[in-house]
């Protein structure tokens, strides 16, 4: 008998996955983004003013999808839940990205942090 996989780990696997929050109406807003897996979760990091994050803040239930850039889902979603970092988890989770996306990861993360400073972004922790 194969091992079922976690969903962090299967949803690791690939490079970008669509991130499923909702407005107060319950209209989901799916979202493609960068990811990382820390332990029995997976991080996301991103702009602390953007709809998503406002949306977490909210309400933490989210769904969790494979997909390429452009955000098409390549496989089932997965129901999660959302928290919002602090500044030291936020930190972590600029690392993690920086390490799995490599000169690009590292890049983008430095121009955010020179443009907006360490309160532009911060870290998501999804767990399932």
């Amino acid at each position: 008998m194969t091992p079922v996989s976690a969903p962090q780990d299967a949803l690791g696997a690939g490079r970008y996955v669509s991130l499923t929050t909702h407005r107060r109406d319950g209209t989901p807003v799916a979202t493609p983004v960068w990811l990382a897996v820390d332990g029995d979760a997976l991080v996301v990091w991103t702009g602390s003013r953007t709809g998503k994050v406002k949306r977490a803040r909210r309400d933490p239930a989210v769904t969790v999808a494979p997909c390429d850039m452009r955000g098409r889902v390549r496989g089932a979603a997965v129901p999660g839940r959302v928290e919002v970092l602090d500044a030291d988890g936020t930190q972590r989770v600029r690392e993690l990205v920086g390490r799995r996306y490599g000169l690009p990861g590292r890049l983008l993360v430095w121009w955010s942090l020179r443009r907006r400073g360490p309160a532009g972004s911060v870290g998501l922790r999804i767990t399932f």
